[in-house]
């Protein structure tokens, strides 16, 4: 029971991030643990920071409980004996999460270091789902393990577009190309590839320091929406295999990258509103933890009791 409190505890520490970044709060309290130096928000003056500090704490206080939940589940799985690996690995995950929650604010929201806490709080959701699928009881099936190689070829292109995701996020390039189903005009427009995926720099600037170009964030768009073109291939066939197999995984699976698809191109659409643009990022959480579970039962070579 605790490891799936922490993972749905996990799971919306994803979206609330996701919401605290979309609503521009990720420096609504411009110093670490605390906001304006106390453990909760300060008056402000302007109504609109002091809106933005009280969700950047907020979302910083239910890391902190997940935090505290994974230490339990740590603490507890030694005494039992059980699953120490995994759960001492979701402590370095989490630990490692704080500091990047900390670079985050001071480093003034670096776009490597901004993508790198979206890849850390997906990997910790999927690290508790684990955790929650070996505690249960399941039928032996060896059929299963045909998925192996589709189903783990899945999830690492679905976290590459993840990544992409979070990278166009973390540089503001939502809306680099506004247009559909052409970008700016053009199929293939003019792109700057070299200063887009150049990692080690700051928000908006190129690594010389130069402000980062409409070319540079055309170039990050056009690749996460080709790049979602080849992800919903791969995920659509994974479900047509499953189907067989693991009949629920694969109609979640199926439906979840369809909807997320269609999220995408809403966001294009009508602007990124908030509300969609959020939507967006709680697919993609929803899709690795899918994924998670499929590659559990392929790789356990184990199906749902009927």
């Amino acid at each position: 029971m605790l490891a799936i409190t922490a993972a749905v505890l996990a799971l919306i520490v994803v979206v609330v991030g996701a919401y605290v970044r979309l609503s521009d709060a990720g420096l609504g309290c411009p110093d670490w643990p605390f906001c304006y130096g106390k453990p909760m928000p300060a008056e402000i003056a302007h109504p609109d920071a002091l809106a933005k500090a009280w969700k950047e704490m907020g979302h910083r206080y239910l890391a902190g409980t997940l935090g505290a939940l994974i230490l339990s589940l740590c603490v507890l799985s030694w005494r039992k004996g059980r699953a120490r690996g995994l759960t001492t690995a979701l402590v370095v995950v989490v630990a490692f999460q704080a500091a990047l929650g900390m670079w985050t604010v001071t480093l003034l929201l670096k776009p490597a270091i901004v993508t790198g806490h979206l890849l850390g709080g997906l990997t910790t959701l999927s690290l508790l789902l684990w955790l929650v699928l070996t505690e249960s009881a399941y039928a032996p099936d060896k059929s299963v393990r045909a998925l192996r190689p589709l189903a783990a070829i899945t999830l690492a292109v679905v976290a590459v577009q993840v990544t992409l995701g979070g990278w166009v996020s973390a540089n503001y390039a939502a809306l680099a190309c506004p247009d559909l189903p052409l970008c700016r005009g053009s199929f293939v427009p003019q792109m700057d590839f070299a200063n887009a995926f150049h990692v080690v720099r700051e928000l908006g600037q190129t690594a010389q320091g130069e402000l980062l170009s409409n070319d540079a964030l055309t170039a990050i768009h056009w690749t996460h929406r080709m790049f979602a073109l080849v992800a919903l291939a791969t995920v659509l066939t994974l479900a047509v295999r499953a189907w067989r197999l693991l009949p629920t995984a694969a109609v979640a699976i199926g439906l979840i990258v369809l909807a997320q698809f269609a999220l995408g191109v809403s966001n294009v659409l009508f602007g990124l509103p908030l509300p969609i643009a959020a939507a967006h990022n709680a697919g993609a959480a929803l899709l690795i933890a899918t994924l998670v579970v499929i590659n559990f039962f392929a790789f356990r070579g184990l199906r749902p009791s009927p």
